[in-house]
């Protein structure tokens, strides 16, 4: 009689999620969301324009539905506790990744939103959980508990998802303690290149798709543009042209593209950025911090590999021309971005191969916005844009909780569909 392996044995000792009850709920929560999409839309425009919002509506959904393959493909084993911090910003579709379908696998998932996002959030969480299964919203439970407060929560929790700096994601893990898996997300300049074959009127479309995302003010959104010289000139007269003719409006209006920000260091950020290289701006360079306004901004700077924007916020178009991929190597072999690399967006550039470019992921042909999917693992190789603690130190890589959570327990088998 044949011996079984250890890893079925391993298998037979673990509690694993219902796959067939997971399809049923992850069908309810769909349901709830398009019943509650009125007031959805309503709660997620108090921080993002309507197109962000109606788009962050529908990349939930899409999540929503994916989770049973999801867990089926990861192996994820089930969960006592879940604690998570959530971003500022995507108060919706972060809530339906690191809560709603973590809640499919997890016995309590323990939610601490920001203070920005805490209304949104909340209105979120009331709005969804009334169309839930009773028991899948009775796993998500809401804390106002300062960070100090929340810290001893965290440690006594199986995973912790962190949203927000590196600095702060740090200090938490530390807090926390070696014993739960820890997922900290951060930001990346999330550079854009146009190369020599890119067509300028396409490169120009996705350049304004992918920095004008609500506003400017999503961790996607590209805080540098690398331009091709012999794609230079007519990419900044289109850019100059169509910044000249955005729709301006309040947040719930359909066709608005450029809305007042957020929060007002979003706007101090940007006032103080265009101040610093004024004489960088052949178009816009206005902010208004009284009226939370950044004025749609185009700034051309030299052939320069060291140059290392901030992250970000508000409509803020920094060019930098390049004629030898080299240079855009250099550029991502620094220290800083290697530190906080997660994806590069190369349109028409065949000269540079590889999948990634220094530690960003390389999108071929595509933004970030174009790929991103909630039942996927997210970000680059960079610790500041996307880190698991592994043996004490922060690994950087993309993540997935399902994923990584399987694979700390080492299992190999469990549900099949």
């Amino acid at each position: 009689m044949t011996q079984p392996s250890m890893p079925v044995l391993e298998s037979l000792t673990r509690t694993w999620p219902d796959i067939e009850a997971a399809h049923e709920r992850a069908t309810g929560a769909g349901a709830a969301l398009l019943h509650g999409r009125t007031e959805l839309l309503a709660a997620l425009t108090r921080l993002a324009t309507y197109a962000s919002a109606r788009d962050e509506l529908l990349r939930s959904l899409r999540a929503v539905a994916g989770a049973p393959w999801e867990l089926a493909r990861t192996g994820v084993p089930q969960l006592s506790r879940l604690s998570v911090v959530l971003p500022q910003h995507t108060a919706l579709y972060s809530y339906v990744r690191h809560c709603l379908v973590p809640a499919l696998y997890c016995d309590e998932v323990v939610v601490r939103p920001t203070p920005r996002i805490r209304e949104t959030a909340y209105e979120v969480h009331r709005t969804v959980s009334r169309g839930l299964d009773p028991e899948l919203a009775a796993r998500i439970r809401f804390t106002d508990a300062a960070q100090r407060d929340f810290t001893p929560v965290c440690a006594e929790s199986d995973a912790v998802v962190f949203t927000g700096s590196a600095e702060t994601g740090r200090q938490l893990m530390t807090e926390t303690g070696d014993g739960p898996l820890f997922l900290h997300f951060g930001y990346g300049p999330n550079p854009l290149i146009v190369g020599p074959r890119a067509e300028p009127a396409a490169a120009c479309r996705a350049v304004l798709r992918a920095r004008l995302h609500n506003s400017g003010q999503d961790r996607l959104c590209p805080d540098v543009l690398f331009v091709h010289r012999l794609r230079l000139d007519a990419l900044v007269e289109q850019l100059r042209a169509e910044l000249s003719v955005l729709t301006v409006g309040a947040r719930r209006w359909p066709d608005a593209v450029l809305t007042a920000l957020t929060y007002g260091e979003a706007v101090e950020g940007a006032a103080r950025f265009l101040a610093e290289h004024a004489d960088r701006v052949v178009a816009g360079g206005g902010a208004d911090p009284e009226r939370m306004q950044v004025e749609p901004s185009l700034l051309v700077f030299d052939e320069d590999p060291d140059f290392h924007p901030p992250q970000l916020a508000g409509p803020l178009f920094c060019v930098v021309p390049y004629e030898d991929p080299e240079l855009l190597r250099a550029w991502a072999r620094h220290p800083l971005e290697l530190e906080r690399g997660m994806y590069a967006a190369v349109l028409g550039e065949p000269r540079l191969t590889g999948r990634t470019l220094g530690t960003a992921v390389v999108l071929r042909d595509a933004t970030p916005f174009d790929i991103e999917d909630g039942n996927q693992p997210f970000g680059g190789y960079g610790v500041r844009a996307a880190g698991v603690r592994r043996e004490g130190r922060l690994i950087g890589r993309p993540l997935l909780l399902s994923h990584e959570a399987a694979q700390r327990r080492t299992v190999i088998t469990g549900p099949l569909r």
